[in-house]
């Protein structure tokens, strides 16, 4: 084993027992939990070099060592092994995710088996309306000259308007109405409906046009004016399990944070398609999150992704537990969408 090997292996053993014990790491007990082949006076040696290359620091004057931002990053990138997940941790996510009846189900599902299963802070956004595609339009008439338009999309969220009517309209006239925005429609992305609604009033005759010019004005909004962007939180009280050390002191700057529903979406979203993200400590954007680290992925039906996914702890963190986890849940919703 070359000198850096076993520097690095020095440092995996320290993140280890660090992420476990939550307790300052010495050379002695490295070398009696560890089968490092090496003398205690070696350990401290590559510990010392460890810490001038800032991957380690000595957090007061007790001779146990902890990772630095650095550490984790080089752990995580080069010495952790994602830990596969053991049968009965697949069935048990398969078993709860498969009892869900809706979309709205599925999300509050998934965060919260992910908080439950990392012990984390767990972040789920609803599948974005500016990914989906339409999968079918409904008009239902509520008198003549009021129907309710009800779009569902393929990831399953459900989108209702009311559209107020200029003159009465007969139920057949509705029909074909519903019959031509699903065929002009159904199957499209909604960021490519626009010209196809301003089609739909183009290729109406004359006489029914403004009726149809109405029904465009809600469609457009439905289809183009997307609302906010939505998320699901679980698992904040999580958080408490973490010594106060592992937020620099005070847990409130990320409890403030965590309230901000723009900045739960920038954690988690804008991930590509089968990544996943580690952003530890400083690389995180956001200051008052400069004291944790979150996991992100994308998920959807195959290689489509319509939303992000992901977890937030402290940087002391098992990484190969919590990435193993949020690769296998973000699969099987990817999956769940899929099949509705």
């Amino acid at each position: 084993m070359s000198l850096d090997d076993r520097k690095l292996e020095v440092l995996r053993a320290i993140v280890e027992d660090y992420v476990a014990t939550q307790e300052p790491v010495g050379s002695k007990a490295l070398v009696e939990r560890h089968q490092l082949g090496v003398s205690p006076a070696t350990v401290r040696n590559d510990m010392a070099v460890l810490e001038e290359e800032g991957y380690i620091r000595q957090p007061h004057t007790s001779a146990g060592r902890v990772p630095t931002d650095l550490g984790y990053r080089l752990f995580v990138d080069r010495l952790s092994r994602v830990k596969p997940l053991s049968p009965a941790e697949r069935r048990a996510i398969e078993r709860f995710l498969a009892g869900a009846v809706d979309l709205d189900d599925v999300v509050h599902r998934t965060v919260r088996l992910l908080a439950q299963l990392t012990r984390h802070v767990a972040v789920v956004q609803y599948p974005s309306l500016s990914r989906s595609a339409v999968r079918h339009l409904e008009l239902v008439p509520i008198s003549t000259t009021r129907l309710l338009l009800v779009m569902i999309t393929d990831t399953g969220r459900v989108e209702q308007r009311l559209v107020e009517l200029p003159a009465p309209v007969g139920p057949d006239d509705v029909t074909e109405l519903r019959r031509r925005c699903n065929e002009k429609l159904a199957g499209q992305k909604l960021a490519d409906t626009p010209p196809l609604v301003q089609g739909l009033v183009d290729e109406t005759a004359p006489e029914r046009r403004t009726t149809v010019a109405c029904l465009a004005t809600v469609l457009l909004e439905t289809l183009v004016e997307r609302g906010e962007e939505r998320v699901a939180l679980a698992g904040t009280a999580n958080l408490a399990r973490a010594s106060v050390l592992d937020f620099q002191g005070t847990l409130r700057p990320v409890l403030e944070a965590l309230e901000e529903e723009v900045i739960l979406l920038k954690l988690i979203g804008e991930v590509e398609p089968s990544t996943t993200r580690v952003r530890i400590g400083d690389e995180n954007k956001i200051d008052n999150l400069r004291s944790t680290s979150v996991v992100s992925t994308g998920y959807g039906p195959g290689a489509t992704i319509v939303g992000g996914l992901g977890v937030l702890g402290p940087t002391r963190m098992d990484y190969p537990g919590t990435i193993a986890t949020v690769r296998a849940v973000a699969r099987y919703m990817g999956d769940l969408l899929a099949q509705n």
